[in-house]
């Protein structure tokens, strides 16, 4: 203690408990222990002396041991109070636990009890109900008993009574009467059949009432007396005699007269006849109902819903009588004065109204009402089961599962029904573009008849016989079926309508034209573009399980009159006047101008079947694949009489120039040695050949393309080869001569260069080649044969050309010693020798074909080399339709 008291009080201070507590430094601590001593040391001027410090520092030390002790003591002490007191606390918290499962074994048995004692209340209920409703039955079955007695009795006081008790009143009436009416059918008793008859009669009476009532709140303009009524009726009846009688009175149906604007419908009426004047788009009248449609239907819609209690059934009944009474009797009378005119204008006036009805109906879907019908709040019970569905009978009549939108999606099919139904619409569509086609074509018609003398039918009658043959053909069935029974509805008209028929006499009073009788793009043109018109009113009129069908029925349509009555009509005109043209005159070239215009005739056809009518028929793979096979047969049967037309023409051209080569003199190629003879630059034959190719040129290349072109040119090159080979052999040819001659080869080797054909070059150049030898000395010919271009040639088939050589009395004997020709193994082994080349073949195969050309036929091409079969570029287009 002595020691403590000698400690400085700030370093006891430091040694207090306090200082220990909170965050501990003992750099801090031991400073601050020293901070006294160090000032005294500094301030004394002796040595340092560490006594003092090491006095205070055990000083220190000491009482930190003696408060260690004492808070290790008082630790230990709070340690043993602090175990105590967790056990008390534990078996404190023990206890509390017991206590609370307790107390939640008794909230359970609670809960328990209270949920038995709920569904002890439930049944209960339920049985008070069951009690309730089975004393309601009894109550209205009694009630029910008691009135069919009065009326039995003719007593209708107590109904009276209840009539004029008001709105509840009377729609008590309504249920009661509905089951009175119910329970009269069911029974079978004395007098049953008079009592039924009191029942009828004050039903009844009771209906013209609340109809009178209803008829007279209408004329007020008074909405909730007339949904009372309404309501009344509903649970009465179903309402329907209500419903009749807001629609029948209303001023829609009521000396409504319509008139539109004259004059602006007397324009759409002169055009409809007319196939090249735009479509109708509206009339005036028709507008002018459907405007007061959709203003009426957008009024009554409301008035509808506030008025009565299944406003869908009355909107559904209005539309209805919309249909059809307003839009039927306006149709109709359209339909009747388009019918007058022609075909075509009650087809554009039928898909005008189509399309305008269309129109209407998508506007007044967006007046879709449920058609959910509420009951009666005094209906809320019946008193046993079959007189509730009996009694709900009524009621559920006037229930409808159908929306106003599919009401009107059929009202608006079954107006067009008496003009689409069966074939009606493809018959009349089909008739109208035959008769169109027929009246187009008329003049084109009597162009070719005239020059056929009267020897072909008219067009209208093939195009009847067309059609015919294709409505044989389908009947066997499949998707051909369609387009041969409008094929035969054609045929039933019997001709030509009346306005058709006075154009034909119109038409044959007039002058026939050249220009009538040829081929026009433009015509094409219009054809396709009626036909269009036609194929987008088909599948506007037409159901689109049907739209196949009628479209490959117009197809055939089409076919036989572009096609058969068209083309084929200017290909025979064509091949008639080839065939019958004089053999020794200038072939006409005109048939090139034909196969042109068909050309490209079939090639805008095509393209129209194939991006217009194919994909229409997409539906139906098997109708599709019908019309491809169909298609193709038609442009085949069009290529292979172009082809002929083409062949006949090049074997008028080859006699042509073989009539040409046949004026050549036989002095043309031993001239005198005058002035004259050498100032001709080719022979007379030599300049028509040449003019004739050159002609023969310049129109196929103005008129063919193509592989068509070069076929063609091919044949025409080939066969005047042949030709000239054999002429040839026919003159004798001098030495000046020669010269003659090998100008008019140069004419005949330049102007088929013109020709632009790389297989004609070589076979010209053997020409050139052979008139050479006419040219050479004696001294060198044999070489010039043997060795040089002609050195391919078996020397025997070079004999004809050089026995024409004034020479060659001559030189044929040192020719034969030289060459061997007429010895055996020699001749045989030289023969070897020059070799049998391709122009050699091309030689010996002319003797053949001498033999097989026909009459009137000059010697044409070699074997291997006949003509093939023109192509016309439509070929393209039938190849890709299988696609």
């Amino acid at each position: 203690m002595d020691m403590y008291q000698e400690l400085d009080p700030a370093v006891q201070q430091h040694l207090s408990l306090e200082s220990f507590e909170g965050k501990f430094d003992v750099k801090e601590f031991v400073a601050g222990i020293s901070e006294r001593l160090i000032s005294q040391s500094k301030a004394s001027s002796g040595p340092f002396d560490p006594k003092p410090f090491i006095r205070t520092l055990e000083a220190a030390v000491d009482q930190l041991i003696t408060q260690r002790k004492d808070v290790q003591a008082r630790t230990e002490q709070m340690e043993k109070s602090v175990k105590v007191a967790e056990r008390e606390y534990s078996k404190k918290m023990a206890e509390l636990n017991r206590g609370f499962e307790a107390v939640g074994q008794s909230f359970g048995g609670m809960e328990s009890k209270m949920n038995e004692v709920g569904r002890t209340a439930i049944r209960i209920g339920e049985e008070l109900e069951s009690v309730h409703h089975q004393r309601q039955r009894a109550q209205a079955a009694y009630d029910l008993i008691d009135f069919y007695n009065q009326f039995s009795r003719d007593d209708n006081a107590r109904l009276d009574a209840l009539k004029k008790e008001g709105k509840e009143g009377r729609r008590q009436l309504a249920v009661l009467l509905r089951r009175l009416g119910t329970v009269a059918k069911e029974v079978d008793l004395p007098n049953a059949d008079k009592t039924r008859e009191n029942i009828d009669k004050y039903c009844e009476k009771f209906e013209k009432d609340m109809l009178h009532l209803f008829d007279r709140a209408y004329r007020r303009g008074d909405p909730k007396m007339m949904h009372h009524c309404a309501q009344t009726l509903l649970d009465f009846n179903g309402g329907a005699s209500c419903v009749q009688v807001y629609v029948n009175q209303h001023d829609f149906f009521i000396n409504r007269v319509r008139e539109g604007s004259g004059n602006q419908d007397e324009e759409i009426w002169d055009n409809l006849p007319d196939p090249d004047a735009p479509l109708p788009t509206t009339e005036s009248r028709l507008a002018e109902l459907f405007q007061e449609i959709r203003t009426t239907v957008g009024q009554e819609v409301q008035i509808v819903q506030a008025v009565f209690p299944n406003p869908a059934y009355v909107m559904q009944v209005f539309l209805q009588r919309v249909f059809a009474q307003s839009i039927q009797q306006q149709l109709e009378q359209l339909v009747s004065r388009g019918t007058s005119l022609s075909d075509l204008a009650f087809l554009r006036i039928l898909q005008m109204v189509h399309q305008q009805t269309s129109l209407l109906v998508e506007d007044l879907k967006s007046y879709e009402l449920p058609s959910i019908i509420p009951r009666s709040p005094i209906d809320r019970t019946d008193f046993n089961q079959s007189l509730n569905a009996a009694a709900s009978g009524a009621v559920a009549a006037t229930t409808t599962a159908v929306t106003i939108s599919a009401m009107l999606e059929t009202a608006m099919e079954e107006l067009f029904v008496p003009y689409t139904e069966g074939q009606r619409y493809l018959e009349r569509e089909s008739k109208s573009l035959s008769e169109l086609y027929a009246s187009f074509l008329t003049n084109f018609t009597r162009y070719h008849e005239r020059t056929h003398k009267g020897g072909k039918s008219s067009l209208f009658d093939r195009m009847v016989n067309q059609l015919s043959t294709a409505a044989a053909a389908g009947s066997a069935g499949g998707a051909s079926t369609t387009s041969a029974q409008a094929a035969a509805a054609i045929l039933r008209y019997g001709g030509l309508s009346a306005s058709a028929e006075r154009n034909k006499e119109k038409a044959n009073e007039e002058p026939v034209r050249e220009e009538d009788g040829q081929l026009h793009i433009a015509i094409a043109e219009i054809m396709l573009k009626w036909h269009a018109e036609a194929v987008g009113r088909c599948v506007e009129l037409s159901s689109s399980s049907d739209v196949p069908k009628h479209i490959f029925a117009l197809l055939r349509v089409l076919a036989a009159a572009i096609g058969s009555a068209y083309i084929e009509t200017a290909i025979e005109t064509a091949q008639t006047r080839v065939e019958s043209a004089d053999p020794k005159a200038e072939p006409s070239l005109q048939p090139l101008t034909v196969l042109h215009s068909i050309d490209l005739i079939c090639h805008l056809w095509q393209q129209y079947v194939n991006m217009a009518l194919l994909p229409l028929a997409s539906t139906s793979v098997t109708i599709r694949r019908e019309m491809v096979v169909f298609n193709n047969q038609t442009v085949s049967r069009l290529e292979g009489a172009a082809n002929h037309v083409m062949q006949k023409l090049t074997d008028s051209i080859i006699t042509w120039l073989s009539v040409h080569l046949s004026k050549q003199k036989r002095s043309d190629f031993k001239p005198r040695n005058d002035d004259l003879s050498f100032a001709r630059v080719n022979t007379e034959p030599c300049v028509a050949c040449c003019e004739t190719l050159e002609k023969v040129r310049d129109a196929a290349k103005e008129n063919l393309s193509g592989k068509n072109l070069e076929v063609f040119l091919t044949e025409i090159g080939v066969a005047f080869h042949g030709l000239l080979l054999e002429h040839l052999k026919k003159f004798p040819v001098s030495a000046t001569g020669g010269l003659m001659l090998a100008k008019d080869i140069k004419s005949y080797q330049d102007t088929i260069s013109s020709f632009g054909i790389p297989s004609l070059l070589e076979r010209f150049e053997f020409i050139r080649q052979l008139g050479n030898v006419f040219l050479v000395r004696p001294d060198i010919l044999k070489s010039y044969i043997t060795e040089g271009y002609l050195g391919r040639i078996d020397s025997s088939l070079l004999r004809p050309y050089l026995a024409q050589r004034s020479d060659w009395g001559q030189a044929e004997k040192g020719f034969n010693d030289s060459t061997g020709v007429e010895d055996g193994p020699e001749g045989k082994g030289l023969r070897d020798r020059f070799g049998m080349g391709r122009l050699s073949m091309i030689m010996k195969d002319l003797e053949p074909l001498r033999d097989q050309l026909p009459p009137m036929s000059m010697p044409s091409l070699p074997a291997g080399m006949s003509m093939p079969n023109l192509s016309m570029s439509t070929r393209a287009f039938t190849s890709n339709q299988g696609s």
